[in-house]
Formats: C-alpha cells, sequence, structure tokens
C-alpha cells in the first residue's frame, strides 16, 4: 500500500471543508430568505405566497442576482409600498447571494 502524500491529504481536507462551508451558506441563505422574505415571496419552489411577489427561483430572469448585493447590505427598499426595508451583514449578504445563484431557473 503507498503512502499518500501530506499535500494530497491536505488538499482534499480543504477541498471537503469549502464544499462544506459553501453547504453551510446555502443554508443560511436560505434560512435567511425564508425568515425575512417567505412570507410573501416563493424561496425555493412552489407559488409565492402574495401573488405578485416574484418568486425567488425567477429573479435571474430580470437582473443578474449579483446586483442585489449592494442592495441588501446597505438597506433594500422597493418601489412597492407593501415590501419594509431590509438590511443584512456582509456574511448573510454573501450566502443570500450564493443561495439565490443556486436556484435560478434558466
Amino acid at each position: 500500500m503507498k503512502a499518500v502524500p501530506a499535500a494530497f491529504l491536505m488538499a482534499l481536507g480543504l477541498a471537503i471543508t469549502s464544499h462544506s462551508a459553501a453547504a453551510e451558506d446555502l443554508k443560511r441563505g436560505e434560512a435567511l430568505l425564508t425568515q425575512a422574505c417567505g412570507s410573501c415571496h416563493a424561496v425555493g419552489s412552489g407559488d409565492s405566497p402574495d401573488k405578485n411577489a416574484p418568486a425567488f427561483r425567477t429573479l435571474g430572469q430580470r437582473y443578474p442576482v449579483e446586483a442585489l448585493e449592494e442592495a441588501l447590505g446597505e438597506g433594500f427598499m422597493s418601489g412597492h409600498p407593501d415590501m419594509p426595508e431590509f438590511k443584512f451583514d456582509a456574511d448573510d449578504v454573501g450566502a443570500i447571494i450564493a443561495y439565490l445563484k443556486s436556484i435560478q431557473q434558466h
């Protein structure tokens, strides 16, 4: 049996950790959106509870999801009177954007 080089094991460990962190970001992004936005928007599958609120999986059809990054961090306000203002910290914004990118329908 051959010895496995330490560099390979380290790289494998980093890849697993990175994948694990990415999965955690997706879960956190989904949870944040469900809590803050789920009463009106479809966060995952299904229809939006508010028929006028777009499902998040279709946002990429309107504009690049990355374009939301600044608004989410500085305070997201919509011209829609029923939508409250939301503001998230940088880590949460990253998780939200990662989640949104992962669910887009093209």
